[in-house]
């Protein structure tokens, strides 16, 4: 654990809107209803609600029950009559450097047109149309399109494989389908209307295919089940005008797939009003928003943090947002720090992935743009390294803008574990729990482990952004996250974690990425951060393979930095600096030097596919490969 803190600035202090932490945190937990019915009072209600929480079917909680409300009434109606109408709601760049920007007026517009399409080809509330599109400003606007007439959306990200996009279709048991003709990524155009067409001959249930044209490629299109968005677009059924419909607090807003490391991916399933109250409430105080920002998250509305902090929360809180289409190193890497200077980019959330990627190209590329537009940054997806945290802080903030780390998972609709722009910061951790959230680490009993020692990560309580059930499977649900502690009601993230004696976090990694080597418990984060610490290497990964003596002896890949080659003495060199990081039990037994790792597309290191490769065994489901 770092001992190193990071003090936010004076000036960064006073222009925070929440001024303190622990009395507002304490308030939050001796009276959460309380404090969460203040929250939802900020959102637009067409009704409100009878009771905040409630709990008698546990695990299957509800919230503000009884209330009507619609997250496109907050994310877009609401500010049509105000300043905001007229602001903008998105900034969209391509790859290839074309611009497309809408204010909320003309969000509105599209996004009615595009409800109105839908309505024209039978959707309906309670219908679930699945969403596979590049990050184009037309999948925002199917996804509010939905939303707005009481449909839930299932979007796949627009790089998965036909096989895991027939999955989703037929879990969902989809009718109508919204693609592109295709995307770009590095200079070369992605062929989406194929994978497609070939995903809907496996998926008898899609009967409409909706296809926006974005990149011209030629593509099949079938008469009777396919039709081009902008010859709808262009007939009078698309009219700008489509009333929102009203939705029960509990009414399902989304399915997004998430897969373990067994099993069929799972759907969980977030509803309009919790998840529109926590999105909005973590989003505009973690980040601290204020009416002049410009929001940069760099994810893929595929995933659940385009979901929350790319579209839904942002909106909700009257943001302008910034969309980019294509790879951050792409045509070279400094391809996001023009767009910082460019746009005047307020606060960037992206991952650790990210970061580890740009630092490996050195500080020449940042340092030729003007970056001082920037107040916050933020991380996601994984626990970032602290060598790449202080990169991320010294490079790209210039020591002035505290990260806001966040731990959080698509179950969770949002921020569990994160700072806010006061709070003193440790590189790699994520600090303390969200207001609500009481955040446990304990052992296989459920009590809590001593102060710095490994135990599992639970959550104490329900809060309003989780996801109620897994999409027809609700065993499921309550066996996975709630099984292990019924007895205490805790639910388990399937991390591990340490906890300081600040009572901050230190978020080890999943509970399959620990290795046990010779008795002791070692995280693979805490070998690759070790591995990253050295001045060679920019990402790492660790997996655990079988010892005669130690039961796992460690094994590791490394990317080395932009003119750095590996050999024999520079593999000596790492074993030995991990030795002296973590201790001599953390050696690595090899040390391979690779030009990538496999991952997923939300760009977490698929280790178990390093795991199986190693070993000879079959790779399994590589269908979120990025590659």
């Amino acid at each position: 654990m770092a001992d190193t803190i990071y003090y936010p600035s004076a000036e960064v202090c006073a222009q925070a809107t929440v001024q303190e932490y622990d009395e507002l945190y304490r308030y939050s937990i001796a009276h959460r209803e309380a404090f969460w019915a203040e929250q939802a009072a900020t959102l637009g209600w067409y009704k409100p609600w009878q009771q905040v929480l409630d709990d008698s079917n546990k695990p299957f909680y509800q919230w503000f029950v009884g209330g009507e409300i619609n997250i496109v009434h907050n994310a877009i109606d609401r500010h049509l009559s105000g300043a905001t109408r007229n602001k903008l709601a998105i900034i969209w760049e391509s790859e290839k450097g074309q611009v497309r920007s809408f204010s909320y007026h003309a969000l509105n517009r599209e996004v009615c047109q595009f409800a109105n399409v839908l309505k024209s080809m039978g959707v309906r509330r309670g219908d679930i149309v699945t969403i596979y599109m590049p990050q184009i400003p037309e999948l925002t606007f199917a996804m509010l399109a939905c939303a707005k007439i009481g449909a839930a959306h299932s979007v796949v990200y627009g790089g998965f494989s036909v096989e895991a996009l027939a999955a989703r279709i037929e879990d969902a048991d989809s009718r109508v389908l919204i693609t592109a003709d295709g995307g770009y990524r590095r200079g070369k155009p992605t062929d989406l209307k194929s994978i497609a067409n070939e995903a809907m001959q496996r998926s008898p249930s899609i009967e409409v295919c909706i296809t926006v044209r974005n990149n011209g490629l030629d593509v099949l299109m079938e008469s009777e089940r396919d039709f081009w968005y902008h010859d709808l677009q262009a007939l009078p059924i698309a009219s700008p005008r489509c009333e929102t419909e009203v939705m029960s607090s509990e009414d399902m807003l989304f399915i997004l797939y998430t897969s373990g490391t067994t099993g069929k991916p799972k759907g969980l399933v977030h509803t309009h009003g919790g998840y529109a109250v926590y999105t909005a409430t973590t989003h505009r105080m973690a980040f601290d928003i204020k009416p002049e920002d410009r929001w940069w998250c760099a994810a893929d509305p595929g995933w659940i943090t385009g979901h929350s902090y790319m579209v839904y929360g942002p909106l909700i809180n009257g943001a302008t947002l910034i969309m980019y289409e294509g790879a951050p190193n792409y045509p070279y890497p400094s391809r996001w720090w023009q767009m910082v200077e460019k746009y005047g980019v307020t606060i960037l959330y992206t991952s650790p992935t990210a970061i580890r990627g740009l630092m490996r190209f050195g500080d020449r590329w940042p340092s030729r743009y003007d970056l001082s537009s920037l107040r916050l940054l933020g991380s996601v997806g994984e626990s970032i390294n602290p060598e790449a945290w202080r990169w991320y802080y010294d490079v790209i903030g210039g020591g002035r803008c505290p990260i806001i780390d966040t731990w959080w998972q698509t179950e969770t609709g949002g921020f569990m574990v994160c700072p806010l722009p006061i709070t003193p910061l440790k590189p790699g951790s994520a600090t303390r729990p969200f207001f609500g959230n009481e955040v446990g680490v304990v052992d296989d009993a459920g009590n809590e482990v001593p102060v710095g020692e490994e135990g599992k990560l639970v959550i104490k309580n329900p809060w309003p952004g989780m996801a109620r059930t897994i999409f027809r499977d609700p065993q499921r649900y309550a066996e996975l996250y709630w099984g292990d502690y019924q007895a205490q009601g805790y639910y388990k993230a399937g991390d591990s974690a340490k906890r300081d004696q600040d009572g901050y976090l230190w978020v080890i990694g999943r509970m399959d990425e620990v290795l046990k080597v010779s008795g002791y418990r070692l995280g693979t984060a805490e070998i690759e951060s070790a591995l990253v610490s050295h001045p060679a290497v920019t990402e790492a990964a660790a997996i655990g393979l079988p010892h005669e003596m130690k039961g796992t002896g460690i094994h590791t890949y490394v990317l080395l930095k932009t003119g750095i080659s590996g050999d024999k003495h520079l593999e000596a060199e790492l074993k030995e600096h991990v030795a002296r990081e973590l201790g001599r039990i953390a050696a690595p037994e090899s040390v391979h030097f690779v030009d990538t790792l496999p991952k997923t597309r939300s760009g977490k290191i698929m280790r178990r596919v390093l795991r199986a490769r190693a070993l000879g065994q079959d790779e399994g489901d590589l269908s979120t490969l990025e590659e």
